[in-house]
């Protein structure tokens, strides 16, 4: 079943008002509702939610290998047009935010082949943004 409804996620951020300023300015979301502990954004499309937070306590990490590359766990993000992802990319550069993994083909020739890159917002949430010149090959095995 496929599901074209936007999707809600709510994240915990150390500096709401620094992680809204990289949202807003780098990524491009537009804000909705807010208060001086959370902000709702437009996120290409779906509602994510800035929940300040004062724990100090550091998020467990992880990663797994894929493609040659260490995968960040837990992250989160979205499927971008082709040129929309190109788009971010250079965007992000133009604002030298470090990536985790540089902008690249994933599965190069292969089923599911993708553009993906990943960074991390400035509260240290791991996103990825990727993109599939023919996405049909979204869930390709």
């Amino acid at each position: 079943m496929k599901n074209l409804q936007p999707f809600h996620l709510a994240i915990p951020v150390k500096d709401l008002k620094e992680t809204r300023k990289f949202y807003n300015h780098i990524l491009g979301c537009q804000e909705g509702r807010s208060s001086d502990h959370w902000v709702d954004l437009d996120f290409f499309g779906h509602q994510l939610v800035l929940h300040r937070v004062e724990s100090n306590e550091t998020k467990p990490e992880g990663g797994n290998p894929v493609d040659g590359h260490q995968v960040p766990v837990p992250h989160f993000g979205v499927v971008l047009a082709w040129n929309d992802w190109e788009t971010l990319g250079n965007r992000l550069r133009e604002h030298e935010v470090k990536f985790i993994i540089e902008p690249y083909i994933r599965f190069k020739g292969q089923p599911g082949e993708q553009g993906t890159l990943f960074f991390k917002d400035p509260s240290g949430n791991a996103l990825e943004f990727k993109s599939f010149k023919d996405m049909g090959q979204l869930f390709a095995k």
